[in-house]
């Protein structure tokens, strides 16, 4: 049977990603392997409860939800269990998004899924852990995120957007690092680059202050 560590289930808007505003139904699964500095979910690291797939899938349902994301921690740090997850879910007829930095192989995650996947920038303290062969399995339904906390991390962003022709394979997300840089700059930046990009400001975070279930 399979089992699943999960740290929460809750049902909010999307604050992030291209459906940013969308009702959508969230389990979020324990662990990670990155320890990212501007973290803001520490909280997901361990803990948790085991669930089976059957009825972590009647607790889904109970939701009548319109869209589900997959998030954590790192759900790929469960890596089986995470793609039974998202098969059983997309088989279910679901709207399926998988929020996960890519530094696990993503290679045999169901096709349907809407994979978010975050490369790690310089100040993240992590970018080496960056997997760039997933950048392989993107399509033009799944995005690819850049969190910039500073001027550095935006002109490395800029770099793998070129190296990568990353916005030929995916959507591609500016994120400000949320109290560590000024939004207006990182905006203006975009614009006097005219970059192919969207620049996104996590919505969870204006409406309900980062409160842990949002």
């Amino acid at each position: 049977m399979t089992r699943l560590r999960i740290t929460e289930i809750f049902y909010s808007l999307q604050g992030e990603s291209s459906s940013i505003g969308k009702p959508t139904l969230f389990i979020r699964l324990t662990g990670c392997p990155l320890r990212c500095v501007w973290c803001d979910t520490e909280y997901a690291f361990s803990g948790g409860e085991y669930w089976q797939l059957d009825d972590l899938l009647e607790k889904v349902e109970s939701y009548q939800p319109q869209n589900i994301c997959v998030t954590g921690g790192e759900p790929m740090a469960q890596k089986k269990p995470c793609e039974a997850l998202l098969k059983s879910l997309c088989d279910k007829g679901y709207s399926v998004s998988l929020e996960t930095s890519g530094s696990i192989d993503l290679a045999d995650v169901d096709s349907r899924v809407i994979k978010v996947m975050d490369l790690k920038a310089p100040d993240s303290g992590e970018m080496e852990k960056n997997h760039y062969a997933n950048i392989n399995y993107l399509s033009n339904q799944d995005e690819v995120k850049f969190v910039i906390k500073t001027r550095r991390d935006y002109d490395w962003a800029k770099m793998q957007l070129d190296e990568h022709r990353l916005a030929t394979k995916a959507n591609v997300i500016f994120s400000p690092c949320f109290g560590e840089i000024n939004e207006t700059e990182l905006a203006q930046w975009i614009i006097d680059d005219n970059l192919p990009v969207r620049f996104q400001i996590q919505l969870h975070k204006i409406l309900w202050d980062d409160a842990k279930g949002r």
